[in-house]
């Protein structure tokens, strides 16, 4: 399937998927523990219930009720059919799906609808590379970091530049399978979740941050940390990075180029 000159981002293989654009990111309590939470008990309850579109409905109010509601940007709609596909909770995606009602498509009842659930690409379709689309669906094992990574755009494509650069080539896929080097990538990407500079503040994601149906890009000032900047920059606000003082951001990119190293050594051996 990966060989395809399609690469299916949202749905990749059995291990894993992406719901990022039905708001699973989007609750302000969006930590994998508490999601899969949600999720768990959301598809169980959908199995239990739900035998026709009649008892969606129900369904619907239920969930709207019971679950807390809190959304980190109010204009992204946090769909309540997204649920586990698979007993195994490797895989995310829609509850409504033909796919999982012995061929009868749900979605209409959708806040987006059948149509555009259906037709939907996100941008990391059009702006990834088939040598980085290739590369974060070989890696990724886990359906909550494939989500947060393979959707921020900024985030790849900084890290393979700056590898590339290293290495004064375009790693191939095939050749990131070879020693190590896919978990190398791996505990980059894991920044994500376990960066220690990772900003406190309940309205940030990634580089953004919200103010009720208002957005911005964030800024790090580094004239205050008594630098210019970081040539790691895009990086640091892809991973919601607060700095405290220089020390901290030292700190920072230290992190960022010891993992560079590392991929540069294993790969050039």
């Amino acid at each position: 399937m990966k060989d395809d000159a399609f690469i299916h981002l949202c749905q990749p293989d059995a291990n894993k998927s992406c719901g990022a654009c039905c708001g699973l990111y989007n609750y302000a309590d969006s930590t994998k523990d508490s999601l899969s939470r949600r999720l768990r008990e959301r598809t169980n309850y959908f199995r239990e219930t739900i035998r026709c579109r009649e008892d969606l409905p129900d369904f619907f109010r239920t969930v709207k009720m019971s679950e807390d509601t809190r959304k980190i940007y109010e204009v992204i709609y946090c769909c309540e059919y997204l649920g586990f596909l698979d007993d195994a909770e490797k895989k995310v995606g829609c509850l409504l799906h033909p796919c999982q009602n012995d061929g009868a498509d749900m979605r209409e009842v959708s806040f987006y609808g059948r149509e555009l659930c259906e037709g939907h690409l996100c941008p990391s379709y059009h702006y990834l590379s088939r040598e980085e689309k290739l590369a974060l669906t070989n890696i990724a094992n886990d359906w909550y970091l494939y989500g947060l990574c393979v959707t921020d755009i900024d985030l790849v494509k900084s890290y393979f530049r700056l590898i590339s650069e290293r290495v004064c080539e375009t790693p191939s896929p095939a050749r990131l399978k070879e020693n190590g080097l896919g978990d190398i990538i791996l505990n980059f990407f894991s920044f994500k979740i376990s960066w220690p500079f990772r900003s406190s503040a309940t309205n940030r994601f990634g580089k953004y941050y919200f103010d009720g149906s208002e957005y911005m890009i964030n800024r790090i000032d580094y004239n205050a940390l008594g630098c210019k900047g970081s040539r790691f920059n895009s990086i640091f606000l892809s991973l919601s990075s607060e700095f405290q003082n220089m020390q901290e951001l030292k700190e920072g990119e230290k992190l960022i180029e010891a993992n560079i190293d590392e991929f540069a050594r294993a790969y050039l051996q």
